[in-house]
């Protein structure tokens, strides 16, 4: 496991700075670094790295979720709720059509099976996403109307709404029933998450201050270190209550780091989001090298033009369902376009589930992963360069 570790540290952040060196995102570097080195090329890495892939991608992705709600500014996100609220589900909603629509004529499918491929598929990647929102708020670029809060928090929430899809479609397509309660999960889970979160945030706080008036210094690296413990708490009561209450835990988290930077003396909230961000630098290259780990590029191969026009196809559905959510904002075309841009990237989910069809036996399941294989390698990479070269010239930079 050492050697594996060290392969993934040495050779993912050589690939990500000779990615940076020729102008393009470090991600990409990241994730073909974790193609080649991976199970199904060069076959680097041990078994036992692979079989904890899942929770050493989801430890990354709790680190910038911290970092994400250190950094937002919720005055600024009551600004934009509505279309926030509008991007959690609606462009999602509008890509699975997509599928509904066109999966049956390209790969001959139910629409059963194209309603799972499209809840697969309609995921927007929080790994990709999220850091570049985070960076973008702390260089406050587009913040003058809470554009990076607005897709920051979209973005949050748009997984929960796709996996629970998924989890119905799945049902759907095995012959089983579903009910009206099913699709109560949805609010349910953001509605504990958020005051679970909100929960947990504000007994940290009380922690932190009472240490502090019986003059007990609790120094910011051992901060860091239960908030971190704490996030993982609720990251596991996720799955602790799954079959008594739907909670979000990612929600959870985010929401826990709000309230701890709502009450939190600034400097404080600002030290911590710091050391947040140096943890993320190794935590980055865990999460996206493993994520390309992930990626079976027999798959790829398999699926052809096929499966890459249905992609293209799909993404258009949600450009439309985002321009949608942005009906009545003051966003000008740029802005606009950029939203669209934001949300285009795919990764952590279909890395995630996107094999789970094939495993439950589903007669869709290997053209579900060839299209969520090819979705990572052609979505992660252009979402990315997207988001990093048209910031500047679609968005306004706020000057202090």
């Amino acid at each position: 496991m050492l050697l594996s570790l060290a392969i993934i540290f040495l050779v993912g952040l050589s690939a990500a700075a000779i990615f940076k060196a020729i102008k393009l995102p470090r991600i990409i570097g990241m994730l073909a670094s974790g193609i080649i080195v991976g199970p199904y090329v060069l076959d680097l890495l041990d078994p036992s790295i692979l079989g904890i892939s899942s929770e050493l991608r989801r430890i990354a992705l709790i680190i910038i979720l911290i970092k994400a709600g250190l950094s937002l500014n919720l005055s600024d996100l009551k600004k934009v709720g509505r279309p926030a609220v509008l991007m959690a589900f609606l462009p999602a909603c509008f890509e699975i059509v997509g599928y509904v629509c066109f999966a049956p004529m390209f790969f001959g499918l139910s629409l059963a099976e194209a309603a799972v491929m499209g809840a697969v598929l309609a995921a927007v990647s929080p790994a990709v996403v999220v850091p570049r929102m985070v960076k973008m708020i702390e260089e406050k670029q587009g913040t003058d109307k809470s554009i990076p809060q607005m897709i920051l928090a979209g973005a949050s929430c748009d997984d929960i709404f796709v996996i629970v899809l998924f989890s119905t479609f799945v049902t759907m397509a095995q012959g089983g029933t579903v009910s009206a309660l099913d699709f109560a999960d949805i609010p349910v889970s953001i509605v504990l998450g958020v005051l679970l979160g909100i929960v947990s945030g504000y007994a940290l706080f009380l922690l932190f201050e009472f240490s502090y008036k019986k003059g007990i210094m609790i120094r910011n690296t051992t901060k860091v270190i239960i908030i971190l413990a704490a996030a993982f708490l609720l990251m596991s009561a996720e799955t602790m209550l799954t079959g008594i209450a739907a909670v979000s835990g990612l929600l959870a988290v985010t929401a826990m780091a709000c309230v701890i930077k709502l009450k939190s003396d600034m400097a404080v909230s600002s030290r911590l989001s710091e050391k947040f961000g140096k943890l993320w630098i190794a935590a980055e290259v865990i999460l996206f090298v493993l994520v390309g780990a992930a990626v079976d590029i027999r798959y790829t191969l398999s699926a052809g033009p096929s499966a890459a026009a249905m992609i293209l196809i799909a993404l258009a559905f949600r450009a439309v369902g985002v321009l949608i959510c942005l009906i009545g904002t003051e966003l000008n075309s740029k802005e606009r376009l950029f939203c669209v841009i934001a949300y285009l990237p795919k990764a952590t989910v279909q890395a995630a589930i996107g094999s789970v069809p094939l495993s439950l036996g589903l007669p869709c399941g290997n053209a579900v992963l060839s299209v969520a294989v090819l979705a990572i390698i052609i979505t992660a990479p252009l979402g990315a360069i997207g988001i990093d070269k048209t910031q500047k010239r679609l968005l306004k930079q706020v000057n202090n």
